[in-house]
């Protein structure tokens, strides 16, 4: 989205190291920060590193459901769609996670 209108506002020193803080936190601009914002998100802070030690684990977890269903299907002696099934419920999990520690929350 190409953006071609400037808006300039006036701060106090307190209220302009609070947006940089606040910004700082969430890892984006103090720009994109205003302009989440605006449209009624607010953003949540990084998450610490214990979020994505359990994101890399899932995913190894995952990458090693995957390759066993590959082989599985090959050599016919699985339910393939029972671990299709339980891929699903390990993929929603992940998002369920990045969406606790990571997406903006609208109107908080």
């Amino acid at each position: 989205m190409k953006r071609t209108i400037k808006k300039q506002f006036w701060f106090n020193r307190e209220e302009a190291q609070d947006l940089q803080k606040k910004a700082k936190k969430t890892c984006l601009t103090e720009a994109a920060l205003v302009r989440l914002l605006v449209r009624g998100y607010e953003p949540k802070e990084k998450p610490d590193e214990r979020f994505y030690d359990f994101t890399r684990e899932l995913s190894r977890v995952g990458n090693s459901l995957n390759q066993l269903a590959a082989k599985a299907n090959s050599l016919g002696y699985i339910d393939t769609p029972m671990l299709e099934a339980e891929l699903k419920k390990l993929h929603k999990f992940q998002a369920d996670i990045e969406e606790e520690f990571l997406n903006h929350d609208r109107g908080r």
